[in-house]
């Protein structure tokens, strides 16, 4: 994980909604073990994690949408160097992204 020193981070403002989206996560993850524990049929388990993976891809594209309009523009306002690393940043979380 990666320190920077902006105090305030674009999602901040849709902190409660992406906490409370990860909290439905969590339990659906729960759900899931509970399925592998109770031998449920592998389609139904399977079906549940591409929920899963569905839930959570949500959150990272709005996370990322929301690093693009706060912390990559702010920084290309701002010019220098560390609009580059912001943009470098953000072209690396999509790449993670494009392959997960």
């Amino acid at each position: 994980m990666t320190q920077h020193d902006h105090t305030e981070y674009g999602y901040i403002t849709d902190k409660d909604k992406y906490l409370n989206r990860l909290k439905r996560i969590e339990g659906q993850t729960r759900g899931i073990s509970r399925m592998v524990d109770e031998e449920q049929y592998c389609i139904d388990i399977l079906t549940q994690i591409s929920a899963l993976t569905s839930a959570l891809q949500a959150v990272a594209v709005g996370l990322l949408d929301d690093h693009l309009k706060h912390c990559v523009l702010d920084a290309a306002r701002a010019g220098g160097d560390e609009a580059d690393i912001k943009i470098k940043e953000a072209s690396d979380a999509i790449a993670r992204l494009v392959r997960s």
